[in-house]
This record gives structure tokens, sequence and C-alpha cells, in this order.
């Protein structure tokens, strides 16, 4: 597996240290301009790999600016197979992270249209694709999962009448994901079991979440714990009766939901196609209308005050997470099942 060194390891809830920094202190052109010339090093790296391990076919997780995979199609006729987990020429283009749109969108739909196979993570993403003219029969929608012996439901806390809800999110915090709606709730005077927000990860958002929450007098009641390691995380959401997505992107296939739905959760999830696509309201999830804050805290408030709906929506939840195969052996075998349909590379063993 070779990629850029700025996506290295790090724990549950954060980007990479590296990553960060370079994008703090080069302007956007520049760092840009960067992320075209690691195709250099990582071609020649590539093309030595592929000479040494003779790969029947090439597996990529796309990322704009790079063409790791296409330059081994090139040279070999290796079949090229893309993941594709966000449209980010226009993801970047709208959080004004992209100087040169024209140039990133073009590459962008290039890429997909090249690629042997492409693996996008939701039916919006392969939408996007085929309107390029891509072939449905050469898209395979194969959404994010989990690794089952790691994530297993813990045996829940003892919930007497009275006692302490606790609501969940973890990931990268960012402005958008809705956090501060959760937060603004929790002030106000409720007739509800006590509540307490359990926030984990870090991000750009982080200081002004924990600014409001003290603004707002409710400090002692949002936790934030920061970025934990990745083998933690079951044992954290574990501890969440409600889990929550506030808000998603429309072409996500957000990773915390499927943790949330291995760990057996209750989840509260906008009411949207990419969610549906995983999600159903009533009998796996309490699904709300998206960007409506009153429609989230009601089906919060309903999901505090009834620990059996808690418990069914969860148990569905792990249920489906079995038997969709929503796990990474899962999206495996969906891949090696494509690729085993298409010609491969026939290397000489001279």
């Amino acid at each position: 597996m070779i990629g850029p060194a700025a996506y290295q390891k790090t724990g549950f809830g954060a980007e990479s240290l590296f990553l960060s920094h370079l994008r703090k202190k080069f302007p956007h052109f520049l760092y840009e301009i960067v992320e075209l010339l690691y195709n250099i090093p990582a071609a020649l790296r590539l093309i030595g790999a592929a000479r040494d391990f003779k790969p029947d076919f090439v597996y990529e997780r796309y990322n704009l600016f790079f063409f790791g995979g296409l330059i081994l199609k090139w040279i070999y006729g290796v079949p090229f197979h893309l993941e594709v987990n966000s449209p980010l020429a226009e993801e970047r283009a709208s959080h004004g992270q992209l100087v040169f749109k024209r140039l990133g969108q073009r590459l962008e739909q290039y890429y997909w249209r090249k690629a042997d196979h492409t693996y996008p993570v939701t039916g919006v993403i392969a939408d996007q694709i085929a309107r390029l003219g891509v072939a449905r029969a050469t898209i395979t929608i194969n959404q994010n999962g989990v690794d089952l012996a790691h994530y297993y439901p813990r045996a829940s806390a003892d919930q007497r009448p009275g006692s302490e809800i606790v609501l969940g999110f973890i990931g990268f915090m960012r402005q958008w994901h809705g956090i501060d709606t959760v937060i603004s709730f929790l002030a106000e005077k409720i007739e509800a079991p006590p509540l307490k927000l359990v926030l984990v990860g870090d991000g750009p958002a982080r200081a002004e979440l924990e600014e409001q929450a003290d603004t707002l007098g409710i400090r002692e009641r949002v936790a934030f714990l920061g970025v934990v390691q990745r083998d933690d995380v079951p044992e954290v959401v574990g501890s969440f009766d409600i889990a929550l997505q506030p808000r998603s992107v429309a072409h996500a296939s957000p990773l915390k939901i499927f943790e949330y739905m291995a760990l057996g959760r209750a989840i509260v999830a906008p009411d949207q196609p990419n969610i549906r696509e995983v999600l159903c309201h009533e009998r796996d999830a309490l699904l709300f209308a998206p960007n409506n804050p009153k429609a989230m805290t009601a089906a919060i408030l309903r999901l505090a005050s009834e620990p059996e709906l808690r418990v069914r929506l969860g148990n569905a939840a792990r249920e489906k997470i079995i038997s969709r195969d929503y796990t990474w052996a899962g999206n495996a075998a969906r891949v090696l099942a494509v690729a085993n349909t298409l010609p491969s590379r026939r290397w000489s063993h001279h």
C-alpha cells in the first residue's frame, strides 16, 4: 500500500498532524502544486512495486490530484479499480479550499471515467459518476463498514428511572456537523431524564463548542474526550445511550454510523438519501428532517424516555450490519468478486 506520508495513522477523530500543519502554513495554490508534484515520487515507487509484485489489478482510494492507479494502467496495462468516498473537487471548492477549481473538476471527471471499475461508497456518488457517462455495469456501491471482531455490543448500563442519559458523537469536529444545536438543546429547560453529551474527537469546531458550553452554563454536562485511539472506540461509543449524527453531507457514507450500528446503539440521524441507503426510520434508527433542530431534539427526547425503543433500534441496527455484511471483509469480498469477472494483467515470469 503506497500513499502520501501526510496520511499517516492518527487517533480516531483526528486529522494527520503533518497534513493539518501543511494546510495552515502553505498557501492553498502551493499546497495543490505539492499534491500534483507528489505523483512523481509516487509513480517511481509504484512502478517498482508493480514490477516486483506483479498485481492482477490495482485498487486505489480516490484522492484529488493523485494518479497512481492510472499510471500503472498506462504503463503495464493493469486493471484499475477506484474507490470513491467523496467528490473531492466539489467538496473542497465548497469549503474554499480549492484554488485550481476547473483543473480539479476536469481531472476528477477524467479519472473516474478512466477507471475500469469504480466503487462509490453511496448511491448518491454512484449517480454522480453515472451522469458523466460511466456505464452502470462498471459501478459497484460499496458502503463503509466495521470489523465485527472489534465492534461488538457491550452490556448496557442499568437505566433506572431518572438516571442520566448519555448522548454521544464521535468524529472530526467541523462547524457543519451541527453539534452546536445539540449543545443549545441541552441548555433548554425540558421535562426529560437528565442528559449528558459526550464528544469524542478534535477539529476546528472544538474550541467554539467548548466556549458555547461555558457561555450557556452547561460545561459540566458536556464532556470533551478529545482524540481516542481506535482500539478504545468500542468502549467509548458503547457508553452512549443515544448515538448522534446531527448533520451529514449529501454524498457521505459516515463511518460513525456503522460503528454505532455494530455496537448496538440507538441512532438519531438526518432523513436524507445517503443515510436512508443504510438506516430505516423506526426500524433501526430515528430519522429526522435535515436541518430541523426541533425534529432532531424530538427524536432525542423520545429515545431518552423510551429505553425499550433504544434497545429495539440498537439490536436491529446491529443485525443489519451482519445481514448486509457492512464489514471490511465484506467490502474486500465484493471487490474480489468484481475483479474475478474482469480480465487481469498477465505478467511474464521471466
